[in-house]
């Protein structure tokens, strides 16, 4: 293996979560085949070891145990903990089949997808430094174990780029916020370690007599030494990842100057590393993650002094001009890159770092603390994590709030002459940017308005927008293939039902409708495409309790809602036909399931006897126990069926509850529109408006062209989403009622 195992990011596809696999890169070494002939190489692979393959034995006369292991990690389900353990440079024999790597110009020749028989064996352990290495990485883990979330997940990511506790919602809040450099080890975290020692880089020529060196009574050539072995144990611990062996390279050319006593530049320190680093590994030349590091190591050395001195001569204070300035460098040469990987501009990643940067260096000098105190003494280091925690928290605060930020980025062209067209337009901006600064009047008109495009007030987008339409009743949330609707329930406040597959998406809809409080969260059942999304609803709101279906299946995705319900101190409840509810306006009946036959559940707001065939039946599968609901707001009579399908639709129909669902306003069309619907249902409901939650371009074909038609048929109007986007109902009920369905696109 050649670097540290890890697990793929958890996606939805179709109603379920992906299965987790466990990911590690490696180099093939020896490949033998089915007839016993033996073949000699060096490729590099990537494993992928899924959850049922086991964890890999260890040869006779070795030790039990790889390397150390995280309490967490130990109760991983299956051999994934096995596999998460191992250490970079230990030699395995696997079986296993080989495919052609998906992306080209990668440095994978091809994917190894590793098989449970046979065995999996371990035939050499690790070297020296990459069992130190580990020991060190786990210490830090066990001594950040009882911090807050954040901090817990941050702090070994900022020391040593261990991102394995990061969540994808807080991975994604450094993305949109260009705060992913923090996690990457880049070579500011040796820069902050060498500064301690030698002191800033901005004074290289007389390093000597600043930082902890001279205080200790180290000569020039003995600094050096105890830098250059500071670097060395920087990278084994932290891994040979390009941005770390960039920043090790700069400062090794930067020490060999330094230990000869010659005045250096920092420039062509620079360009010896790159030169380096490059001969020696050829494929750091395709890595994205190189690029944008030389690139804004190059801006902070090249741009940033000097834009620097004009904010000081303008008599912004030195620090805060320093900080400014190598923020602002950074992001205008980084930032065309930056669009061609996300097809995003972020106009707060300037604020961000420069929130973020004051809280790097505490915590990255505490962290590296704990992580060398650990194996000896793990109380002291507990102490030194729970200090480095509160930078730690502060920079993943600064991260999730410039995320939430309505105007956080734009959408822009992913390609290269996309990448072109922002090159051009910095350049312009950094021009007019020249003259405005002797402007302060213009300057402060203009931060004003950058101000109210990034918040986007709501008073000021509905003025410019007419989003969301005034007076909106209903909303239909664009999440791809999934469900996300909302019921208007007062100012700033909605029900919401199903929350998509999509944090991200269902978070930004909630948020352009300007939602800050959440009565009630409906999950009409637990397939992933309606609750996967539930982190997107809870962020940043005040939510009082979830209810859910009494079918807890999938029961993995039933326990993704418990575990995010109880993490917030939300109760859990169980809806059954029946109960009753309003919140302001908003009034709503349970049409299904029935309290009987559906399955374990925990404490329902009302359990109403259900008389006739329906108290009897027994859903085949979580869509048939979909809660289903009819709402009345402003005189509109809506019916949403979640997912039923034909089998719990006939029994609905049986149900005495079928007497109240003639003629409604609107229809939230079954299961995405598919063909599996019961016509008897549709023409007993006769929606005017029939609404269908569909994602663009879906495999599944939904909606389904039947389903559509036999909807016309009947007189309703059908919209979907993959079409119109997010979709908001207006107006009052009645066959007489002005009703009007608004979209946002």
């Amino acid at each position: 293996m050649s670097g540290d195992p890890w697990l793929s990011t958890p996606r939805v596809s179709g109603e379920r979560m992906a299965p987790v696999a466990v990911l590690a890169r490696a180099e093939v070494r020896s490949v033998e085949a089915a007839d016993g002939r033996r073949t000699r190489t060096r490729t590099p692979v990537l494993l992928i070891v899924d959850a049922d393959v086991p964890a890999p034995e260890e040869s006779a006369g070795r030790n039990r145990s790889p390397g150390p292991s995280s309490g967490a990690e130990r109760h991983r389900p299956g051999g994934r903990a096995g596999w998460l353990r191992l250490l970079p440079s230990t030699r395995l024999r696997v079986g296993g089949r080989l495919a052609p790597a998906l992306a080209g110009g990668d440095r994978t020749a091809a994917v190894l997808r590793v098989r449970g028989r046979p065995v999996p064996r371990i035939v050499a352990g690790p070297s020296g430094p990459q069992r130190l290495a580990g020991r060190l990485r786990a210490g830090l883990r066990g001594a950040t174990d009882g911090l807050p979330g954040d901090a817990r997940a941050l702090l070994p990511g900022l020391v040593v780029g261990d991102t394995s506790r990061i969540t994808p919602e807080l991975d994604r809040a450094f993305d949109e916020t260009d705060l992913a450099h923090t996690l990457a080890v880049s070579g500011s975290n040796l820069t902050v370690l060498l500064a301690l020692l030698i002191g800033p880089p901005g004074l290289a020529q007389r390093a000597e007599r600043r930082g902890l060196a001279p205080r200790l009574g180290l000569p020039l050539r003995a600094t050096a030494l105890l830098a250059g072995a500071l670097t060395l144990g920087f990278v084994v611990v932290c891994r040979p990842d390009p941005s770390v062996l960039r920043a090790a390279a700069c400062g090794a050319v930067a020490l060999l100057a330094l230990a000869t006593g010659r005045r250096r530049s920092l420039i062509p320190a620079l360009a010896t590393a790159v030169l380096l680093l490059v001969l020696y590994d050829p494929w750091l030349a395709r890595s994205y993650g190189f690029l944008l590091s030389v690139l804004a190591t190059g801006a902070l050395l090249v741009l940033a002094p000097g834009w620097s001195e004009a904010l000081r001569r303008r008599r912004v204070p030195p620090r805060l001009a320093e900080a400014l300035a190598a923020a602002a460098a950074a992001q205008a040469v980084c930032a065309p890159v930056v669009a061609v990987l996300s097809a995003r501009v972020s106009l707060v990643a300037v604020p961000c770092n420069l929130l973020a940067e004051a809280a790097v260096a505490p915590a990255t000098v505490l962290g590296f603390a704990a992580l060398a105190t650990a194996p000896a003494a793990m109380p002291v280091a507990k102490a030194l994590s729970w200090c480095a925690s509160w930078p730690a928290g502060w920079i993943a605060q600064v991260a999730r709030t410039g995320a939430a930020l309505p105007g956080a980025g734009v959408d822009w062209p992913g390609s290269w002459p996309g990448a072109l067209a922002l090159a051009v337009i910095t350049v312009a901006v950094v021009s007019a940017g020249r003259r405005l600064l002797r402007h302060p009047v213009w300057c402060g008109l203009l931060g004003m308005l950058l101000v109210l495009v990034v918040t986007r007030p709501a008073p000021l987008t509905r003025v410019i927008t007419g989003w969301p339409p005034p007076g909106w009743r209903f909303t239909m949330c664009d999440v791809g293939q999934g469900d996300a609707t909302v019921l208007a329930a007062g100012e700033g406040t909605g029900v919401v039902v199903d929350a998509g597959p999509d944090p991200a998406l269902v978070d930004d809809c909630l948020r352009r409708l300007g939602i800050t409080r959440v009565p009630l969260v409906i999950l009409t059942h637990f397939h992933a495409d309606h609750v996967a999304g539930l982190t997107g609803v809870l962020r940043g709101r005040s939510v009082a309790a979830i209810e859910t279906t009494g079918l807890a299946e999938p029961a993995d995705q039933a326990e993704f809602v418990r575990r995010e319900a109880a993490e917030r101190h939300i109760p859990v409840v169980t809806a059954a036909a029946g109960e009753e509810r309003r919140v302001g306006p908003l009034t709503w009946r349970v049409l299904w399931p029935p309290p009987q036959g559906s399955g374990p559940r925990t404490r329902s707001a009302a359990r109403v006897p259900t008389a006739g065939p329906a108290a009897l039946f027994e859903p085949e599968g979580p869509n048939d126990a979909s809660v289903a609901l009819l709402v009345r707001t402003g005189g509109l009579r809506l019916l949403l069926l979640g997912d039923l399908e034909p089998p719990a639709q006939q029994a609905l129909l049986r149900s005495p509850a079928a007497a109240e669902l003639a003629g409604v306003d609107a229809l939230k069309v079954a299961h995405h529109g598919s063909a599996y619907q019961d016509p008897r249902l549709l023409r007993l409901a006769a929606p005017r408006v029939a609404l269908v939650s569909a994602g663009a371009g879906n495999s599944y074909g939904h909606p389904a062209p039947s389903t559509v038609s036999a909807l016309r048929t009947g007189g309703a109007t059908v919209l979907r989403t993959d079409r119109d986007g997010t979709l908001a109902l207006t107006g009052t009920g009645g066959r007489d009622g002005e009703m009007r369905v608004t979209s946002e696109r």
